[in-house]
């Protein structure tokens, strides 16, 4: 335990025996291991991923200094799963604000040449935590770093690409005979933030737009019917708490709750399109427990009643699709906007000139990465890149009713909000305001849910023809 941490875990023991007791059931139901027969073959492992030493943390521009210790440990957890055929995919789940193109990349390319696995099988996850470390390149017109701090950042980014490298190699060499099972429950803590005020958009609590409460668990059990792995997921913004100690939030709480209740288990949290949910309160440490909790519960409801066990039988895919951004400014307005008061446009100033010095241009459109996993015909694993809002997956599960899909946002990469049409035409942050801390000039043209979602029918549909 990091210092400060068992100070703090204590200051919460009332508030976990206080929400163990809540609910219609009481948390952590006992498993009753029951002899299958294994059509999968299942490896799990994860990586202590917690800086060394204190670090500009990520998701909040308020905070002035680095970190003070850690609550808890954060992690990268790999769960690779392969079929009767052979055909083998890697899930990895991380407790950070996001990863970039320039980790992900480098790490599938990696993972290829060491075991021979392409890039549509190697799915990266980050559960949007708000007290895990600042990644270099992501949002990095929000903070105000030092070189000192950039040294850092830089350092720990590179030993987070091995890290993540040997999390799939360790889990892709722990394969056992296995079964899996999909299930899905419920939880009611996150409310959309999308508030309307007087000069358009803000961030406050808004009931009247949409919120998705789906929690879609997958399980993973040995012969013997132990619990190997429980992949599970929500989509909410990881933003309970603004403290200075890192920790998962409530994500984070819920995989602790997850495998104490379940010793021997590796719970692996992947965040949903809920780029315009927050939890519900917040404001406090023993919330993002509390909600954590919660969400355990939810899981553990699932895991006790009789889930859908799932044919062996995986295909995969992955492709990229073009946005549009509106057109970039000339260099000489960039070069107006340094003298801006707004210290953010000062520093997305500095960066489009980078760019301009670089490239003798800036980009016009982002190549948005679309991923696709179909397990059986159970289920299919739709990964989409940066802040997802939940517009996308309502839309996906309407217009492929016939379809099972867990939708998840921030896979792979962490560049940007990804408005729906809706949310693009009324503004806000999430509309075009944010595009400034991601360095971007300006939001996306309109037409952009449509590529999103062609691409997606277009992936669903080569996995269902059969090709691996």
């Amino acid at each position: 335990m990091w210092s400060g941490g068992a100070a703090l875990m204590r200051s919460l023991a009332v508030v976990l025996t206080v929400t163990a007791l809540a609910g219609s059931r009481g948390f952590g139901a006992e498993d009753q291991p029951q002899a299958t027969p294994a059509t999968w073959r299942v490896g799990v492992a994860r990586r202590d991923i917690t800086p060394k030493g204190p670090i500009w943390m990520a998701g909040y521009a308020m905070r002035n200094h680095p970190s003070e210790g850690a609550v808890h440990p954060l992690w990268a957890k790999a769960l690779a799963v392969e079929d009767a055929e052979g055909q083998r995919a890697v899930i990895v789940t991380t407790d950070l604000i996001g990863l970039v193109r320039e980790v992900s990349d480098p790490v599938c390319e990696r993972v290829e040449q060491s075991l021979g696995l392409p890039r549509q099988r190697v799915l990266l996850n980050s559960s949007h935590t708000h007290c895990g470390p600042v990644i270099r390149k992501c949002a990095e017109v929000t903070y105000g770093l030092d070189a000192h701090q950039s040294e850092i950042i830089a350092s720990y980014t590179q030993q987070l690409e091995d890290h993540l490298v040997a999390v799939i190699e360790e889990a892709c060499g722990a394969m056992q005979p296995a079964t899996l099972a999909y299930g899905e429950g419920e939880a009611t803590f996150a409310i959309n933030r999308r508030k309307p005020v007087d000069d358009g958009q803000g961030i406050g609590e808004n009931p009247q737009r949409p919120v998705d409460h789906t929690v879609p668990v997958l399980a993973a059990r040995a012969e013997d019917g132990r619990l190997l792995a429980v992949l599970f997921g929500y989509a909410c913004h990881n933003t309970t708490t603004p403290i200075y100690q890192l920790n998962g939030d409530y994500a984070g709480f819920a995989q602790l709750a997850l495998e104490e209740q379940h010793p021997g288990t590796t719970a692996l949290f992947m965040i949903g399109c809920g780029a315009d949910a927050n939890p519900a309160p917040r404001g406090e440490l023993a919330l993002a427990q509390q909600h954590g909790q919660a969400l355990g519960q939810s899981v553990d409801s699932v895991l006790a009643q009789p889930m859908q066990p799932v044919h062996s039988r995986l295909r995969t895919a992955f492709a990229r699709v073009e946005l549009p951004l509106v057109d970039p400014p000339s260099r000489e307005a960039v070069l107006e906007l340094a003298t801006a008061e707004n210290v953010y446009q000062q520093r997305l100033a500095k960066l489009l000139i980078q760019r301009y010095d670089a490239d003798g241009a800036l980009p016009d459109s982002y190549p948005f990465p679309v991923q696709v996993m179909r397990f059986g015909s159970e289920f299919s694993l739709i990964g989409l890149a940066g802040e997802t809002l939940v517009d996308y997956a309502f839309r996906l599960r309407n217009e492929l009713a016939g379809e099972r899909l867990w939708v998840a946002g921030y896979c792979n990469e962490v560049f940007a909000y990804i408005p729906s049409e809706r949310v693009l035409k009324e503004g806000g942050y999430e509309g075009g305001d944010a595009m400034v801390y991601y360095g971007f000039h300006g939001p996306f043209r309109p037409g952009l849910e449509d590529r999103i979602v062609g691409l997606v029918k277009q992936l669903m549909d080569q996995c269902a023809a059969g090709s691996p």
